[in-house]
């Protein structure tokens, strides 16, 4: 038996390695809390073809939207925790939010990306 050596279907390699195949998946909703002053969660849910990467983003975008809806324009990142379950993608960030920016290498200019959000159309707060 050959388990590990077994050939891959030709079609499964092509979409695989061809980037301009474009994944599909779905938004499943926010949920935010306020965990003390400016330190906020952010519990994201996607499915389909969703990458780590996808869930992560649509964290951010949530909390550059809370940002503004709260009269700040930055945060910056503390964590973010990405696992699948059942098929759905969920994520789970914290943030914090400031008037002005700052300190740390993972901040977040939150009017620049909710204005990237809106054209990658990746729904927010």
């Amino acid at each position: 038996m050959l388990g590990a050596c077994e050939e891959i279907p030709r079609e499964d390699v092509t979409r695989a390695a061809t980037p301009d195949v474009p994944r599909v998946f779905g938004y499943d909703g926010i949920e935010t809390r306020l965990l003390d002053g400016d330190l906020v969660q952010f519990v994201v849910a996607m499915n389909g073809e969703a990458l780590p990467d996808d869930v992560s983003r649509y964290a951010e975008c949530a909390a550059a939207q809370y940002s503004l809806i709260r009269g700040y324009g930055f945060a910056r990142h503390v964590r973010t925790n990405v696992e699948i379950k059942g098929g759905q993608w969920r994520g789970d960030a914290v943030y914090t939010i400031s008037a002005a920016l700052p300190r740390g290498l993972k901040t977040i200019d939150a009017e620049v990306t909710v204005q990237n959000c809106i054209e990658d159309k990746i729904p927010m707060v």
